[in-house]
Formats: structure tokens, C-alpha cells, sequence
């Protein structure tokens, strides 16, 4: 009993963990793409690392993955490893780092239940549906202010790149669930075939020189992208999953919208308005709803 105590209490600590590094995240490479570095530069120093720190691996549980379909097999090996980070870098170039917490990882739970439907067949509860509508109405409230009072007109750009990340990554999440895989096996697979062919496509054509960047720079984005994020992040999730189930996990989801909000105004001075913080708040209550966490509680309470 003791020993099970521990564990939820590390696995409760595991999923602030990793709620903490997804709002660092959206901060940081709102932060370094706003300034001294392109999203091709970002997505060169999250694969890269990651890449050689889990090349071991690589070597010991190999990179090919028979029994999937293609499309498949494209979507976890470059769905949560490249494409997603590449649009919600690209997104937060555009658009408020606080925006990217409600409209990404917050719209998170609306577009897993939707391609969950779609390719599964699986119905959302009937509180797990009121909670996506709950997100859908904060989303709106955060979108709808942000683009009629910012003077920038490319606002706009970022929250539909945030939509499309997010959507991205459902879709990645419906197909690796589906595929049985383990997920050390999951992350070797997307990291060296995320890596070998986004790399090349970038040096080629991306816009990759460095020339701005200082050795901070440079060094700051290894750290946040390449160890916390590609590697530190999925390890923690997936050890709070086993600990506490992928429903209070996914609980925890709704802090990343609110620290994102409070990170990108003490880190970057982005404006916070009544407004956009209902909406924000809004988007947190329905991911609560949308989780699952409540009909967990309710279950256990009429047993």
C-alpha cells in the first residue's frame, strides 16, 4: 500500500512535470523565434540531440516497424516528432505564446475524440462531449478576441497552425494507440525517422544559417527542445499514465493553457485581457470534463 502511495505521488509529480515543460515549450520557441532564430533553426536543435542521445536505443530495438499500414506508419514517424513541433513553431511566430495554450494542447482532447470517431468509431461519453463543447466555446472566445483587437493581421495564421498542430498530433495519438507499440519503441521509430528525413529536407531548403543565433541561443533551444521536450516530456507523461491511468493524466492537461497564459505574461509581456482569460479558463474547465477524470470520480463515488 505504501509503495502504491509513492508511486501515484510520482506520478502526480511526473504529470505537473510535463504540463510545466509543454508551457515552457510554447514560451520558449515563442521567445526564440520571435528573435534570433527561424523554426527551421528550432526543429534542427530539438531532432538532432534527441536524435543522438537515443541512437542507442536505435541500435538495440531497431527502426523498422512491420504490421502497419503506411499511412500509419508515416503518422507516428513524423507526426509527433516533426510535423507538430514544426507547426506550432511556425504558429507561434505569428500569433501570442498564451493564444498557443488554448488553441494547441488545449484543443487537444476536441480533435482526438473527433479522428477517435472517425477511424475507430468511438463515441465520446456524454461528458466527455459537454466538455469538448465547453472547449470549442473558450477556443472561440480566445480566437475571436485575439484577431478582431491585435493590430497584427497575421494573427490569424498562427491559430489556425495551432488548430492544424493540434489535429496533428490527435491523429498521431489515434494511430499509436491503435499500432500496440510500446513507447520507448514509439519514441526510437519517430525520432530516427523524423530525423533522417526532415534534417536533409531542412539543410537543403529551410532557411538554416545560425547567423543571428548566439552561443545562448543555440544552447538554451538543445535544452528545451532536443532533451525536455522530444525526450524528458514523453518519458514523464507516459510514467504518469502508468501511474495514475490516461484519464487523470490527461486531467492535468487543463494547467497548460493557464500556464502558458501566466508564463507569457511575467516571460514575454504579453498583454492579458479579462476576455482572453475566461476563454483560456473556459478551454481548462472543458479539458477536465473531456478527460474522462470526472466520470472516473463519479463512478467510484456510486460504487
Amino acid at each position: 500500500m505504501l509503495r502504491e502511495k509513492k508511486l501515484y505521488f510520482f506520478g502526480v509529480l511526473a504529470a505537473l512535470a510535463t504540463v510545466t515543460i509543454w508551457a515552457a515549450f510554447l514560451i520558449g520557441t515563442r521567445f526564440a523565434v520571435s528573435g534570433n532564430l527561424t523554426v527551421d533553426e528550432v526543429l534542427i536543435l530539438r531532432l538532432i540531440p534527441a536524435f543522438l542521445i537515443m541512437l542507442p536505443l536505435m541500435f538495440k530495438l531497431g527502426v523498422i516497424i512491420k504490421g502497419q499500414s503506411i499511412f500509419s506508419l508515416l503518422m507516428i514517424a513524423l507526426g509527433a516528432t516533426a510535423v507538430f513541433p514544426y507547426l506550432i513553431s511556425t504558429g507561434v511566430y505569428y500569433a501570442p505564446a498564451s493564444d498557443a495554450g488554448a488553441l494547441a494542447p488545449g484543443m487537444l482532447p476536441f480533435w482526438t475524440a473527433l479522428f477517435a470517431f472517425i477511424i475507430t468509431g468511438e463515441k465520446p461519453s456524454k461528458i466527455r462531449f459537454f466538455g469538448l463543447i465547453i472547449i470549442l466555446a473558450g477556443a472561440f472566445l480566445v480566437g475571436s478576441y485575439s484577431i478582431l483587437s491585435s493590430s497584427d493581421q497575421s494573427t490569424w495564421k498562427g491559430h489556425l497552425l495551432f488548430l492544424a498542430g493540434s489535429g496533428m498530433w490527435s491523429i498521431y495519438s489515434v494511430y499509436f494507440r491503435q499500432s500496440g507499440l510500446d513507447p520507448l519503441t514509439g519514441l526510437v521509430f519517430g525520432l530516427f525517422w523524423g530525423t533522417a528525413v526532415v534534417i536533409p529536407l531542412l539543410l537543403l531548403f529551410g532557411d538554416v544559417s545560425f547567423e543571428k543565433a548566439s552561443t545562448f541561443d543555440i544552447f538554451s533551444m538543445i535544452i528545451l527542445q532536443g532533451l525536455l521536450i522530444a525526450i524528458l516530456a514523453m518519458l514523464l507523461y507516459n510514467f504518469s499514465i502508468r501511474q495514475l491511468g490516461p484519464a487523470q493524466t490527461a486531467a492535468f492537461g487543463a494547467l497548460t493553457p493557464i500556464l502558458a497564459l501566466i508564463g507569457s505574461f511575467i516571460f514575454l509581456g504579453e498583454t492579458i485581457t479579462l476576455l482572453k482569460s475566461v476563454g483560456i479558463f473556459i478551454v481548462a474547465v472543458g479539458v477536465v470534463f473531456a478527460s474522462g477524470i470526472l466520470e472516473k470520480v463519479l463512478s467510484t463515488l456510486t460504487k
